[in-house]
Formats: C-alpha cells, sequence, structure tokens
C-alpha cells in the first residue's frame, strides 16, 4: 500500500505568529509532525512519502534540513479563508506527477498537534488497514450538556434529559491530529468517503495549538516526565516512606506516577491504592528490573532505606535520573541525588542534600496555624506513627491512665495511625480522661489544639515543630534514634529507644513539662524558629533536575 503523509504549514498564523516555526521545547514546532512522519514509516515499515505543503521560505529551509520534501504552496491556497480540502488535493496531485505515481492511502497530519504519538498514529494505520473503511478521523469523546441556537435566535437544548457526563451519550470532537483517507476519496472539495469511523486518541495527545494557552498546555505536556517510586510500608517498617512518597506524588501534578512496592508491603499497597495511584508489586531486584525494562521510567525514586551498589548500578542502566531518600547505604553513591532530611549532620557524599529544610510537610501543616501557647498544660497528644512497630502506643495507654490520678485536668488524646495492629485494645476511657481516634484525615486540626505531645522520632516530630507542639520523644528503634532533629535544640526532650527506657523515666518526664510552663514555652520558641514551607519545593527541583541546588550543603 502506497501512503502519502501530507503536512500542511502556512508561515502566517494571526493568533500565534509565525507559530510553525517557533521553539516548542527546544525545536521548532513543524518538528514534531516531521519526526513523528519519519519515524512512522521507519518503524511500520511503510512504503510512505512524506511531503509539506507551505508557503513558507523560512519554514521551508527547515522542513528540508530534515529530509522531508517541500510543496511550494500557490497563493491562492495560503489565504486565511482557504479549507485544507484543495489544499492536500493539490499536495497529493504534485507528488503523484512528481514521483509518476498513484498512491493507495492519504493522511494529513497537522503541524500543530506536536503532543500526538507515533504509536497512536501507527495503532490508527493499522486500525484503518484491519477493517474497510474509507476514512479514519482522530477524536476525543467528550460528552457534555450543551447548546445550540435556532434560526430565530433562541437557544435550544442539544440533550433530551440532564445526565451526568459519564451516562451522557458519545460526543466525539475532531482533534486536527491526522485524518486517513482512501485516495480516491481525496478532492478539490473534500477527504472523507462514505465509510467513516472515529480513532479515539488520549486527551493528553489532542492538543491542537490554536492559541497561547495551547501552547503552554502543550510545554507542560512535553516536558511531562514519568516518575516512579520504589517504596515499602509494612508493620514492622512502618509507613513513613509510603506517606512521604504520596506527599510527593500529590506535588508531581503534570507528570505521570506510577508506585512500586514490595509485595509484602500489604498496608502500604492498601494506602497507595487508597489514594488513587496505580501500583505495581514487587517480589525482588531481579523483578524489579523487569518493571524498569517494561515501564520504562524517566525518573526512579528509591524510598527502601540503604541500597546495595549492585541494586544501584542496575537501576542506573535503566533510568536517566535515580533519587535515594535516607540511604546511607553503599549504593548512595550512583544516585543522581540522596535527600536525608531526617538528619541535620553528617559524612556529606558529592550528591546529598541532608536536614529539616529538605522536609516534605504536608499541605494541612501549612494551612494551619498554631494556637497561642498556654500556661497551663490541659491537652497531651500521643502520635506513633500509622504503624507503630514497637506498640509504645500501648506502653504510654498505661502510663496515661496511671499519670490521671495526679493530673485529673489533664486530657490525653491518642492518634491511632492507619495500620496499628491494636486499635481494639486501645479505646477511650473517659474516667481516665483518655480520648482515642482512629485513622484521622487531617492530623494537623488536632495537632494545633495540643500542649504537649509524645511521640517517636519520624516525621511526626517535623509536623509537631511547625504547628509549636513541645514534644518528648521516643525512638521506635535504633535507626529511628540516628535521627538528629528531634533533640533540645529544636524543642524536643529525646528519651531515645522507646524499648529501652522505663515507664518511671517517662512518668517524671512529662510530669515535668506539665508543670514548667517556662520550659514548654521556650520549647515552643526553638520549634517555631524552622520553616518547613519551602521543603517540598527543593526536593521536588531536584527530583526533576530543575535547580541551583546542587550546589548547596
Amino acid at each position: 500500500m502506497k501512503t502519502l503523509i501530507v503536512i500542511p504549514a502556512r508561515g502566517g498564523s494571526k493568533r500565534i505568529p509565525r507559530k510553525n516555526v517557533r521553539l516548542l521545547c527546544g525545536k521548532p514546532l513543524i518538528r514534531y509532525s516531521i519526526e513523528n512522519a519519519k519515524a512512522l514509516r521507519d518503524a511500520m515499515h511503510l512504503d510512505v512519502d512524506v511531503a509539506v505543503s507551505t508557503d513558507d521560505e523560512e519554514l521551508g529551509g527547515i522542513v528540508r534540513k530534515s529530509g522531508v520534501e517541500v510543496i511550494a504552496r500557490p497563493a491562492e491556497l495560503a489565504t486565511d479563508t482557504v479549507t485544507l480540502d484543495p489544499v492536500i488535493y493539490h499536495a497529493v496531485r504534485y507528488m503523484e506527477d512528481h514521483k509518476g505515481i498513484r498512491y493507495d492511502t492519504v493522511i494529513t497530519m497537522q503541524a500543530t498537534s506536536p503532543t500526538l504519538r507515533m504509536t497512536t498514529i501507527g495503532d490508527a494505520i493499522k486500525y484503518f488497514e484491519d477493517h474497510d473503511y474509507d476514512t479514519v478521523i482522530s477524536a476525543t469523546n467528550k460528552p457534555h450538556l450543551s447548546w445550540g441556537v435556532d434560526p430565530s435566535g433562541a437557544y435550544v437544548k442539544n440533550y433530551d434529559k440532564r445526565l451526568n457526563s459519564q451516562e451522557l451519550p458519545p460526543n466525539y470532537i475532531e482533534t486536527g491530529g491526522f485524518l486517513i483517507t482512501r485516495r480516491d476519496c481525496v478532492s478539490e472539495s473534500g477527504r472523507i468517503g462514505n465509510r467513516v469511523s472515529i480513532f479515539e486518541i488520549p486527551e493528553d495527545e489532542a492538543v491542537d495549538i490554536d492559541t497561547y494557552s495551547d501552547w503552554v498546555l502543550c510545554e507542560n505536556i512535553l516536558r511531562r516526565k514519568k516518575i516512579m517510586f520504589r517504596t515499602v510500608g509494612k508493620r514492622a517498617v512502618g509507613m513513613g516512606h509510603i506517606y512521604r512518597c504520596l506527599t510527593l506524588a500529590y506535588k508531581l501534578t503534570g507528570h505521570e506516577v506510577i508506585f512500586v512496592a514490595s509485595s509484602d508491603s500489604d498496608i502500604g499497597i492498601e494506602k497507595i491504592t487508597e489514594s488513587n495511584f496505580n501500583v505495581i508489586k514487587t517480589d525482588d531486584d531481579c523483578d524489579f528490573e523487569d518493571i524498569l525494562i517494561r515501564e520504562k521510567p524517566d525518573i526512579l525514586i528509591n524510598d527502601i532505606l540503604d541500597t546495595t551498589s549492585e541494586y544501584m548500578r542496575m537501576v542506573t542502566k535503566h533510568v536517566g535520573r535515580v533519587i535515594n531518600f535516607e540511604d546511607v547505604g553503599p549504593g548512595a553513591k550512583y544516585a543522581d541525588a540522596v535527600i536525608n532530611a531526617l538528619y541535620e549532620k553528617g559524612d556529606k557524599l558529592h550528591n546529598e542534600y541532608y536536614g529539616s529544610r529538605y522536609f516534605c510537610i504536608r499541605d494541612e501543616f501549612l494551612e494551619e496555624e498554631p494556637k497561642e501557647f498556654a500556661e497551663k498544660a490541659e491537652n497531651v497528644l500521643v502520635i506513633f506513627g500509622g504503624a507503630d512497630p514497637s506498640d509504645l502506643t500501648g506502653r504510654l495507654y498505661s502510663i496515661c491512665q496511671r499519670l490521671h490520678a495526679g493530673n485529673p485536668d489533664v486530657k490525653f488524646h491518642f492518634l491511632l495511625g492507619f495500620a496499628y495492629p491494636y486499635s481494639d485494645r486501645i479505646v477511650t476511657d473517659e474516667d481516665h480522661n483518655i480520648y482515642v481516634y482512629k485513622d484521622v484525615k487531617r492530623v494537623s486540626s488536632y495537632m494545633n489544639r495540643m500542649d504537649l505531645a509524645i511521640t517517636s522520632q519520624g516525621r511526626t516530630v517535623y509536623e509537631l515543630a511547625s504547628m509549636g507542639v513541645p514534644a518528648i520523644v521516643m525512638a521506635q528503634n535504633e535507626r529511628e534514634a540516628r535521627h538528629v532533629f528531634a533533640g533540645i535544640q529544636n524543642g524536643f526532650i529525646n528519651l531515645g529507644v522507646g524499648t529501652e527506657i522505663d515507664d518511671e523515666t517517662v512518668i517524671s518526664t512529662i510530669e515535668w513539662l506539665l508543670s514548667t510552663p517556662n520550659v514548654r514555652r521556650e520549647m515552643r520558641r526553638l520549634q517555631l524558629q524552622k520553616d518547613f514551607s519551602k521543603g517540598h519545593e527543593r526536593v521536588i527541583k531536584l527530583i526533576l533536575d530543575d535547580t541551583d541546588e546542587n550546589t548547596e550543603g
């Protein structure tokens, strides 16, 4: 089957002057359609000629450098009022006379559809070949309640019944991306045969640049990255990795985000799925390599703690940019950036960014305001993360029951995490002023009512600091105890690893802070000196390699 691809491209454009030769993400707009057409010819091994019909000398020069035929469009076919039908007919006749052949199929590809993928056009050509259609047109399905105007000028409904969009009948809008038709259907007055079908294309490939808004939208689409998070979330390691990845994923609007989690990350996978992100399960690094080969991400984010050199050498073979979180393993040196927000100092690698300035706080903590300081502490928060693998919650429940006798006016508020397994045991006990809340969706609205908190040594300490809540810290394990932010210099009393602390020490520390407002006031002052508002912005720039941050420590 002999095919001609015609790309019509005038030099003039009223809304965006000279748009076909303007640089879009580094290359002239016309180049996108030319490269698609040439790649299509090579990938599908089709007998295809490619030609650009233009009235513009500069544009013609760009086309010739691309190795594509230039058809000089007559002036009478280059006015604003001329439709594409006579332009395409002229191009077909010219190429047939020039080549001494007759084409079987003619494809019109617009120069103004830079986001259209070659694979999509290839699928459409195969669809055309496999069916007995005269013409196949690219379109998107956009069902909407719409109105028209009758001959009298009155507005009239284009529908019988008001329904939700998903219940409305299909409403296909031509995109201009491509029109595939039999040669016999091409004339000066038309290109569409009797047997017509629609080839539906994704909305992000359907942009036809006509206005500056379209141009900006295309720039954003073309710069979009496929970003893969590899993470873990299970009782033994907690949910901190999952929550951090979700916080970043919400910020990466406009990019394609996909999660990969270990098969045993049952609670993590549940949370990711609940958050409406795609998640792929992986069994081991060999299986993960297969996923990388199949999915071809532009950026990989490892939030799995320490990596090995072997693992990092493997992933860097398949991914152009790799970012690791909290990685102090031998593989860290192979990453493009290692972000260790929980460590304030250390032996800095050339690619390491550490400290609270890189902590990605959730939006809710930027929206809430810390409450006024209270001389008398009446509300104490107990919060040990999403999973609390050491069950410090259970210990504090018993401790708070004991504390009630000497502090009858103090209320103890327990926030149980999404994955905490013993929630049946930790229940509200009003006799001891204990109140329990499960899987709270907006933690900040509870934190900013508290006078004191008891917590573990993960990301929660940053959230408490942002709300100015003095806190006693008990680490879940030895690794967590190395997170040095939760120290007296930032407004925390750090008791060390929770399983190594006796109850009497915890009780005496709580009672001391309840009775010393001056100490709590100073702790609060130290906490509120920290500014977490730009952390996610710094990290996103590092992920996308859109920053000068790599010169900073």
